[in-house]
């Protein structure tokens, strides 16, 4: 292909990707009650002492919280597409063995990702509300005002922000096999890794041990699996 029909893939391609995304969102927006109610569900879990229905504090709020989640949920919809478009472009220049190896760490990532989205919603978000609305925290006679936008965009981005982190072990692994990073070296500083992951884990999580420990295991774990991969397919030798 020339340079011009190069650019005209392109072209087509993002083209496609923006209508996808354009579409998804309006369709995301049409459902935006349905997908609403799913990151409201968690608080219905909540301590009877404290009233489940969150309250919006501006005439806006209500319309804008819709937009906003049909906005996030057409470009999540969207990332096949995405996806699908730029490995359609740059496939043609790629060897067959690392077009195997992408498709791999792609199958892997979406593994990750349900996962990590079922530990989250189901288990750690669930607890961090009821660690957060219990009586440790909140004497008893004062009551709670739940906002209706932070607290829908506070599950929404925890979840988000524990699939960002479960994908780091996919890219420590992509870094070993292109021999970016040394393996060895990698496995000397893994306590300060590991320092690093409850770091990170204490900071997208809610405060308290529990729900920190249900990001970081995984992840320590993830990581040492990743250097036990690279060091059978030897990778990260020659950095």
């Amino acid at each position: 292909m020339t340079v011009m029909e190069h650019i005209a893939e392109l072209r087509n391609g993002i083209l496609i990707s923006l209508l996808a995304f354009l579409v998804l969102s309006i369709v995301a927006f049409i459902f935006s009650n349905d997908i609403i109610q799913i990151f409201t569900k968690p608080f219905a879990g909540v301590a009877s002492s404290v009233d489940k229905k969150l309250v919006v504090t501006n005439i806006i709020e209500g319309f804008s919280t819709q937009v906003q989640v049909a906005v996030i949920s057409g470009l999540i919809l969207s990332l096949p597409v995405h996806i699908f478009n730029l490995l359609k472009f740059v496939f043609p220049g790629i060897e067959p063995r690392h077009k195997r190896i992408i498709l791999v760490f792609l199958i892997a990532s979406l593994i990750l990702i349900v996962i990590g989205a079922y530990i989250a919603y189901f288990q750690v978000v669930p607890l961090a509300i009821g660690f957060l609305t219990s009586t440790t925290f909140i004497p008893k006679g004062v009551g709670y005002l739940l906002n209706y936008r932070q607290n829908i965009f506070y599950v929404f981005s925890f979840i988000l922000w524990s699939l960002a982190a479960l994908q780091t072990p996919l890219i420590l692994e992509l870094l070993l096999m292109f021999n970016v990073l040394n393996r060895k070296q990698v496995f000397h500083a893994s306590r300060y890794i590991i320092v690093g992951i409850f770091v990170v884990a204490a900071i997208i999580t809610p405060p308290d041990f529990i729900s920190q420990l249900g990001v970081a295991l995984p992840l320590t774990l993830l990581f040492f699996i990743a250097l036990l991969v690279a060091k059978i397919f030897k990778f990260g030798e020659s950095s």
